[in-house]
């Protein structure tokens, strides 16, 4: 039996997988741009790993966006049930890729934890790196059986706009690119600037020029350089650090989660409504700068 991936899975490791016949693995292809809707499938029909099945950001890992934010976190039930019209099964390895090193596939690597199965992986450097060692692609789109997947204790951990005015954690991390962060400019949010309290540790930075996620102490460098609340007796497994991440609208934030789970902390909470839903309420306070 192959030995479950849970944070990253390399192409070679994918394709091994893949050829086993005993292998139970669910590709997702979660190719997005934010602003495009249309996107992700305009990419998915021309091309994709050979058995992937399209994870959609806005409709499939996404509710209705509103008060809650941008992106506010899907009901469970439905992607419980969409996840089982996958053919993912309790047992399933499953493997999320977009083109964008793990920026949106991130967000589903959580969303699966989030329901409690721990078997799901980013492949590492996605799409580009499928391509670049000559993997086949495919046009179709599969039509499994039915899967039996279910909800069982969440991997994860959440708080809200009221927990993070009620109790500001050790370490607040915003994944959004700097200019965003300091207020300088904000392309896409109504008002710009970051949480009171906040460090900025964009989530671009976790990756290298191939779109790869740097080695693990590279990552653990750069969440303790960004915050001294982050030490090394946080790094053991099983520690959970008193840190939370978000982003624009609880995407990109995934990513740094990732990220620091392969640095070796334990895994930190999501604020799933992130800057997007803190800025719907005017009493909520913000910061600019650095």
């Amino acid at each position: 039996m192959m030995t479950p991936f849970q944070t990253l899975i390399s192409v070679t490791a994918l394709q091994t997988a893949l050829q086993s016949v005993l292998s139970d693995t669910h590709i997702l292809d979660c190719r997005a741009r934010l602003g495009e809707p249309g996107f992700g499938a305009e990419a998915y029909a021309s091309g994709h790993i050979p058995g992937a099945q399209r994870g959609d950001l806005d409709t499939d890992f996404a509710s209705i966006p509103g008060a809650g934010g941008r992106h506010p976190l899907p009901r469970a039930e439905s992607l419980v049930q969409k996840c089982r019209a996958w053919g993912i099964n309790d047992a399933s390895q499953v493997v999320v890729y977009d083109d964008m090193g793990g920026l949106f596939a991130a967000r589903a690597w959580w969303l699966l934890r989030w329901l409690g199965h721990a078997d799901v992986a980013v492949l590492d450097g996605g799409w580009p790196a499928w391509l670049a060692a000559n993997g086949a692609s495919e046009t179709q789109t599969p039509a499994p059986a039915k899967g039996n997947f279910s909800r069982r204790p969440s991997l994860t951990r959440v708080v809200t706009a009221d927990d993070l005015l009620a109790r500001p954690p050790r370490g607040l991390l915003d994944a959004r690119a700097e200019e965003r962060f300091a207020g300088i400019r904000e392309p896409i949010d109504h008002t710009a600037g970051h949480i009171p309290g906040a460090r900025c540790v964009p989530a671009t930075g976790n990756l290298d020029a191939t779109q790869h996620f740097l080695p693990p102490a590279a990552l653990a460098a750069r969440f303790v350089q960004s915050n001294e609340a982050l030490d090394k007796t946080m790094a053991a497994e099983g520690v959970t650090p008193d840190c939370v991440c978000y982003c624009g609208s609880g995407v990109t934030a995934a990513h740094n989660i990732l990220a620091m789970r392969l640095a070796g902390f334990g895994e930190p909470a999501l604020y799933p409504g992130s800057w997007s839903e803190w800025i719907e309420d005017p009493a909520r306070p913000i910061a600019t700068g650095t």
